[in-house]
């Protein structure tokens, strides 16, 4: 069974409650229609429900109608939405005319729907820019305990089944902090870590890149990695970890074996943590389209509950494959 058709397998299995607040966008009805017929998820769609089920009855959706429709602007239970918005950002200055603007925004409707724990995840970014769709998060949702970081993960699929377990691999970050401090890069590779085991359903093992291996470079950036794996080891004292190590001596057992002599990871490794975001973005591009590479992803992690953007040029399967990615991920907190 290949990863894609796993991931949804082990979403059926819990049918999480996963909310859409594009609820109106063709694509990401079209989505919801094949989840729900699927048994992926259950499904929480956002927008005017007039509007949403015209839209499903013009494309023949004919599973639209065993989703959860609520319309952000007349709901039962936006009145204790505000007042939790007003509690949390109170000191902020939020006031409750402002709120009660604010909660309308189905951005800010999912996020407080998974912070008073009637949904499990949230899907968005087909019709709206990252920035809009992580800001409610980072406000009401938060990152996980511990965690002042959030970083973008990619599943790579390898044609050469040589590398990581099998050809599969995880690499992160590739998608958001573009220049993490230890301690961020720690926290990184701890949640990347959690990725790995939920998602891709393989034991982590952790290689901290950089362009030395064991101090055979002197530099400020690999004092950074060294740092990174020493905090991480703190962090989950069970985590199998190492670095720093280059990438060949990661992934490669004979190079491993001679640059880092004794390393349980060296050599092994089937999760690559960069040292910055340039790192990892060119590496996983670099990977997808030389060694014609699946990436799945990003998937976003770090977070309090499982929120994940979507870029807007996706397409119906890229948001069934998130939503189902999304489950499992809601499945693990």
């Amino acid at each position: 069974m290949d990863l894609l058709k796993q991931i949804k397998e082990n979403a059926k299995k819990d049918n999480k409650r996963i909310v859409l607040p594009e609820g109106t966008e063709e694509r990401t009805l079209k989505a919801a229609d094949e989840v729900l017929a699927e048994g992926t998820a259950k499904i929480i769609l956002l927008g005017n429900p007039t509007e949403i089920k015209n839209l499903a009855n013009k494309h023949e959706l004919g599973n639209i109608n065993k989703a959860v429709i609520i319309d952000p602007l007349n709901h039962a239970k936006k009145e204790r939405y505000i007042d939790l918005m007003v509690e949390i950002r109170k000191k902020k200055g939020l006031t409750r005319e402002d709120a009660s603007k604010l909660i309308e925004d189905p951005l800010y409707l999912a996020t407080l729907m998974i912070k008073s724990g009637d949904a499990d995840g949230e899907v968005a970014g087909a019709r709206n820019a990252t920035g809009d769709v992580l800001r409610p998060a980072f406000q009401y949702v938060k990152t996980a305990p511990g965690i002042s970081v959030v970083s973008g993960a990619f599943i790579m699929i390898l044609k050469n089944k040589e590398f990581g377990d099998n050809g599969l691999m995880v690499f992160a970050d590739c998608a958001v902090h573009p220049n993490p401090t230890a301690k961020e890069l720690a926290e990184i590779a701890v949640a990347t870590a959690k990725t790995t085991k939920a998602i891709a359903q393989m034991e982590p093992k952790v290689a901290m890149l950089s362009f030395s291996t064991k101090g055979s470079a002197n530099h400020e950036m690999v004092d950074k990695v060294v740092e990174a794996t020493k905090l991480a080891k703190q962090m989950a004292p069970d985590l199998l970890i190492d670095g720093e190590l280059q990438a060949d001596a990661a992934i490669i057992e004979a190079i491993g074996e001679k640059k880092a002599p004794g390393s349980k990871i060296a050599g092994k490794a089937n999760v690559l943590v960069f040292p910055t975001l340039e790192t990892g973005n060119i590496a996983y591009k670099l990977v997808q389209r030389m060694a014609e590479a699946e990436a799945i992803g990003p998937i976003l992690q770090g977070m309090a509950a499982p929120i994940n953007d979507l870029s807007r040029g996706c397409s119906v399967s890229d948001i069934s494959n998130l939503i189902a990615i999304t489950a499992n991920q809601a499945a693990g907190f």
